[in-house]
């Protein structure tokens, strides 16, 4: 619907928007838009199965543990299926890597394409049962060498990325997506079922007002992350201290960081000396998206985007969000470096 309550008779879909952006590269073969229609299906299903989780019984355990032993929730189960589904039978894939599975998943030869999905098919799990918003990350990179796929195929800094994106089930049902180039935000219409550009070349601020991380680690943190919080909180006279703000959901952290600024933050602690959030399938897509928004994404000492994966669920640190805000960060680190 229009502001004057008119129905939009020239709406720009997200499927029309993918098009017109395959239209800009002659030798475009439809397949990442036959594959971003595949995510799209997927996405929608998941988003009606969360809104009716209640009244399904899809709430509580499924009684497994995922690689990384967590205890795996109903809705966790049903996501990934329907993501291995529609990534599968899209055929414009070789290669899935997904948080819930130890193994990469090798798609059958007859349905086999050239793109490799990484992703994490509900993020957040944790927080169902409280309804907080949870959602979904993925990542499209090409498979580069010949013959049959396999993890290593996976394993490519986000610089070679194609496409990032993730999905939000919060009041409403959000994609933000980018291809390359701009960041967009599309919302999903019930009505029609289809989502619609809301957010067009969505820019993140060059320093915001909060910061976003479990303070609960305090005691864990490292001399630079420790010393970057007491900055935020106590700036000095004349100056405001940044509001804190963490949710607890990657995905609801990050998109209120990418709309109003500021800096999100998961460090590494003594218990966790590699970080906890995995680099394939949260990270990267994350700081592709930051970094096409104008920001900035680090593990303290290097972009995120040119980390090397040594294996599929590898875990990393990580400060995204505002340019300066990640900037002073880096500082910290540089400075306890040479202390």
């Amino acid at each position: 619907m229009s502001s004057s309550g008119t129905i939009d008779t020239d709406c720009m879909t997200m499927t029309r928007y993918v098009l017109a952006e395959q239209r800009k590269h002659p030798k475009a073969t439809g397949d990442l838009t036959q594959l971003l229609n595949a995510i799209l299906t997927a996405v929608k299903a998941v988003s009606s199965a969360v809104r009716k989780a209640g009244i399904s019984r899809l709430y509580g355990m499924a009684g497994d543990v995922n690689i990384q032993g967590e205890e795996v929730k109903k809705l966790d189960v049903l996501a990934n299926d329907m993501f291995i589904n529609m990534l599968k039978s899209s055929f414009t894939t070789c290669l899935l890597v997904s948080e819930e599975n130890e193994n990469a998943i090798v798609v059958d030869l007859d349905k086999q394409g050239k793109y490799i999905v990484c992703f994490d098919p509900l993020d957040g799990s944790s927080n169902i049962d409280c309804l907080v918003s949870i959602g979904t990350i993925f990542g499209i990179y090409r498979k580069t060498s010949d013959g049959q796929a396999t993890e290593k195929d996976a394993l490519q800094t986000g610089r070679q990325l194609v496409t990032a994106g993730y999905a939000l089930y919060g009041s409403a049902t959000m994609v933000v997506l980018s291809t390359g180039c701009e960041v967009n935000g599309f919302m999903l219409d019930p009505s029609i079922g289809e989502f619609i550009l809301t957010d067009a070349n969505i820019r993140i601020p060059s320093r915001g007002k909060l910061y976003s991380l479990n303070e609960g680690y305090a005691k864990a943190w490292d001399p630079a992350v420790a010393e970057y919080v007491n900055s935020k909180k106590d700036p000095g006279p004349g100056k405001k201290p940044y509001g804190a703000r963490y949710i607890g959901s990657m995905v609801a952290d990050v998109h209120r960081t990418l709309k109003y600024g500021g800096i999100f933050m998961y460090p590494a602690t003594k218990e966790s000396p590699n970080g906890k959030l995995r680099l394939l399938y949260e990270c990267v897509p994350m700081a592709f998206i930051i970094e096409k928004a104008g920001g900035m994404a680090t593990n303290g000492k290097i972009p995120i985007l040119d980390v090397q994966p040594e294996s599929i669920h590898q875990r990393m640190p990580i400060f995204l969000g505002s340019k300066d805000d990640v900037q002073d960060v880096i500082d910290l680190y540089k400075k306890h470096s040479q202390a």
